[in-house]
């Protein structure tokens, strides 16, 4: 599962459907691609994620073929150029995290450090880091928290975003929006206008849950992950970022929430 020349390979869960002539039909027919809006293309926003590994191809075919396998040798897409493109797609003037380092500090040496980064990352000693909390107002008065992670996390948190994106973008719909790779609120919203410009529409539905990402269980999240990702190297990264922890405005180490971090 390691071996970093291993073919990607769908994993079949032992446990199939109740009517195996339903699961057989799935395997063999596959699913057809979503339908998304007319004219709207797939590509993403910015170069570097659309030159991502081409490798993660066969990862994509696999993810629509077999809606229901578990995929067990992802992380060896996290090779050097993928983090390279991951790097240049952060944004340069965001805010440093907790070891102070800012995207063009980083930049100094790139290539050896993301050399050390990738052996690291593959040899088990890549150590996340406590991400800076920070409180930022909103426009109804109140504030929110929001955590900063250093920047070299924010690398490898993007690279295991393109490739866990891969698989899961098979499974969206073509009308989902919310956090996905070229897409946005401005882009649903156009949608929207065009389906309201287009057919009869008597009532819109606007709902919104309450802190999210504060309120999230990390523990059911990571069994959700299980079902798709059986790429044991991968879930303990995520795993290390979910109880790193955070420091709090005056530096003291806060236990990690059952919120996600952001920054």
């Amino acid at each position: 599962m390691s071996r970093d020349e291993k073919s990607d390979e769908a994993v079949v869960p032992e446990k199939q459907a109740n009517k195996a002539a339903e699961s057989a039909a799935e395997l063999v027919e596959g699913r057809a691609s979503a339908k998304r809006n007319a004219e709207q293309r797939s590509a993403v926003r910015t170069q570097s994620r659309g030159t991502a590994s081409q490798g993660l191809g066969s990862v994509r075919k696999a993810a629509r073929r077999h809606r229901s396998a578990r995929f067990t040798n992802l992380l060896h897409h996290v090779d050097v150029a993928l983090l390279r493109e991951s790097f240049h797609s952060l944004k340069r003037a965001a805010a440093a995290g907790s070891d102070g380092v800012r995207w063009k500090d980083y930049q100094e040496g790139l290539e050896e450090r993301l050399v050390d980064l990738h052996t690291r990352i593959h040899t088990g000693r890549y150590r996340a880091q406590p991400a800076r909390r920070t409180t930022i107002p909103k426009a109804d008065g109140s504030s929110r928290s929001l955590s900063i992670w250093c920047l070299e996390d924010k690398i490898v948190q993007q690279s295991i975003t393109t490739v866990l994106s891969a698989v899961y973008e098979e499974d969206f719909l073509g009308f989902s929006y919310g956090f996905r790779q070229g897409r946005g609120q401005h882009d649903a919203l156009d949608a929207l206008t065009v389906g309201i410009c287009r057919r009869k529409v008597n009532w819109i539905l606007d709902a919104d849950i309450q802190s999210f990402f504060d309120r999230i269980d990390h523990d059911w999240m990571m069994r959700f992950m299980e079902h798709r990702i059986g790429d044991k190297r991968l879930l303990r990264l995520v795993r290390k970022w979910l109880k790193v922890g955070v420091l709090d405005e005056e530096g003291n180490r806060v236990p990690s929430s059952r919120g996600a971090a952001q920054g």
